[in-house]
C-alpha cells in the first residue's frame, strides 16, 4: 500500500472521529440544555388524605352526646374525619398552594362554615436563598399539632390545640438566619371567633413571630385584646435514642383576665418499622371563666388528659387504635357517669384509619 493511500485512510479516520465527537458533544449539550429547561419549568404535585374512625366511651353511655370539650373526633359511633386536597404549582422563585378540606373535621378546620372549604390558600416569593414572603391563608404557626390527622401522632386533639388559633390570613416573612437559626414574622387579620380569621376585626390586625432553633420554635401572637390577646407558645423534640422520640408543648393566652395556659408532653415508642406506641400527657387550666373545660362558668378550672395512641402502618394507610381519659379538676365538669350523675372523668376509645396519598 502507497504512503498516498495510507495518508488517506488516517485523513478520513480522524475525520469520522471529529464527526462521532461533535455528535456526542452536540447530544450531550442537548441533553443537559433540556434538563435545564426542565427544571425551570413550573412544577405541579397533587397529594392528600382521608380519614374516618369508630368512637365509644367506656364511662359512660354513647347515648349520651358526651365528648371532651376538644377538635374533631367528637362523634361516638361510626363518623367521618375529612378529605383534603392539596395542590401544589412551583416555580424556580414563586409558586402557589391550594389546600381543600371537605368532611366534618374539614368545616371545623375552616371555621365551620358549609360553604367554605379552604383550609389554606397562599402564594409565594422565594425573594433570596434565605428569605421567603407568603401571602393569603395558612396554618398556625403556634403550637405542636396540625388540623391534618396525617400531621399528627395522636388522632384525638390536645385542649391547647383546641384553644389555639388555628389559621391565619396576612402576610409573612420567613428568614433561614442560619444552619439552625430561623425567624419569621407576619402582619395577620386578627382572628375570629372560630380561630380562622377569615373576615377577622374590621379595622384590627395582629402581630406574630416564631424564632427557631435547631427545630425548637417560640412563638408569639398578639392582637391587643381584639380577640385572643396574647399568646407565647414552645413547641419541639428530641431523639433521646434511634426508638425512642420526646414531644413538648407549653402556652400562654390572655385576654384582659380571660384565657388558658398548660403544657404538654408526647412520649413516642418505635417497636418496629411498622408500629408506634405514643403518648399525650396534658395539663390544661383556665385563667377567668374561659369555659373551655365545661359551661358551668366556673372560674380557674383545669384538667389532666391522658392519650394512649398506637400506630400501624401499611404502605400509605395507617391504623390508629386510641385510648383517652379526661380528669377535670371538679364534678361541674361536663362528664357524666354512667348513671348521668356529675363526673370528674370521662374515659373514650376510638379507632381510625387514614390514608394519605
Amino acid at each position: 500500500m502507497g504512503r498516498t493511500k495510507i495518508m488517506n485512510m488516517i485523513t478520513k479516520t480522524n475525520y469520522v472521529k471529529k464527526i462521532v465527537f461533535l455528535t456526542i458533544l452536540l447530544l450531550t449539550s442537548a441533553n443537559i440544555f433540556a434538563q435545564e429547561e426542565e427544571e425551570k419549568k413550573p412544577k405541579f404535585s397533587f397529594e392528600g388524605s382521608v380519614d374516618a374512625y369508630f368512637k365509644t366511651n367506656l364511662s359512660t353511655s354513647d347515648s349520651q352526646p358526651i365528648t371532651p370539650n376538644t377538635s374533631f373526633a367528637e362523634s361516638t359511633g361510626f363518623a367521618l374525619g375529612m378529605a383534603n386536597i392539596i395542590a401544589n404549582y412551583k416555580g424556580e422563585k414563586t409558586g402557589a398552594v391550594a389546600d381543600l378540606a371537605f368532611g366534618p373535621r374539614g368545616l371545623q378546620a375552616v371555621g365551620g362554615d358549609a360553604g367554605i372549604f379552604i383550609n389554606q390558600l397562599y402564594t409565594y416569593w422565594n425573594v433570596s436563598e434565605n428569605t421567603t414572603l407568603t401571602l393569603g391563608r395558612f396554618n398556625t404557626y403556634l403550637g405542636y399539632e396540625v388540623i391534618s390527622p396525617t400531621g399528627n401522632f395522636n388522632y384525638s386533639t390536645s385542649y391547647l390545640f383546641s384553644y389555639g388559633p388555628f389559621s391565619h390570613v396576612g402576610l409573612k416573612a420567613d428568614f433561614a438566619l442560619s444552619d439552625d437559626f430561623s425567624l419569621m414574622l407576619a402582619v395577620m387579620n386578627v382572628t375570629d371567633e372560630n380561630r380562622n380569621a377569615f373576615q377577622g376585626v374590621p379595622g384590627a390586625y395582629s402581630l406574630g413571630a416564631q424564632l427557631g432553633y435547631a427545630d425548637q420554635y417560640l412563638n408569639f401572637y398578639y392582637d391587643g385584646n381584639a380577640k385572643l390577646g396574647f399568646e407565647i407558645d414552645y413547641t419541639g423534640g428530641f431523639d433521646l435514642s434511634d426508638a425512642f422520640y420526646l414531644g413538648l408543648n407549653a402556652a400562654y393566652q390572655n385576654n384582659d383576665g380571660i384565657g388558658f395556659y398548660g403544657a404538654a408532653l408526647y412520649p413516642q415508642l418505635k417497636t418496629s418499622e411498622a408500629f408506634t406506641l405514643g403518648l399525650r400527657g396534658e395539663y390544661f387550666a383556665e385563667i377567668g371563666a374561659y369555659n373551655a373545660i365545661g359551661f358551668n362558668n366556673a372560674e380557674d378550672e383545669s384538667v389532666f388528659t391522658a392519650t394512649l395512641t398506637g400506630s400501624y402502618t401499611i404502605e400509605n394507610f395507617t391504623i390508629k387504635p386510641e385510648i383517652r381519659l379526661d380528669n377535670a379538676s371538679n364534678d361541674l365538669a361536663i362528664f357524666p357517669d354512667s348513671d348521668g350523675a356529675p363526673s370528674k372523668s370521662l374515659s373514650s376509645f376510638l379507632v381510625a384509619a387514614i390514608y394519605s396519598f
